[in-house]
């Protein structure tokens, strides 16, 4: 059973990898970033998404982190 959750494991791993290399594989335009003043230069379509893929998986566990956090302090609070 151990051996088998471990396949299943491989299995979705390399496939997942095998996701990311296609989808990178068929983002090789180039494009440009422009944010109010800001530009970056030209760079592949992919490099853009997976960098704001990365940003979101980093982000969104701190502000579920935060919102527990902030929650914590008002559970003292006297309920009116």
């Amino acid at each position: 059973m151990r051996n088998f959750k471990r396949l299943i494991l491989v299995v979705f791993l390399l496939l997942l990898a095998a996701m990311v290399l296609i989808f990178v594989l068929d983002n090789q335009q180039p494009a440009s970033l422009h944010f109010m003043a800001w530009t970056l230069p030209s760079l592949p379509l992919a490099v853009f998404v997976l960098i704001a893929l990365l940003v979101g998986l980093a982000v969104g566990p701190l502000l579920v982190l935060a919102g527990r956090l902030l929650g914590k302090e008002g559970r003292g609070r006297a309920k009116v």
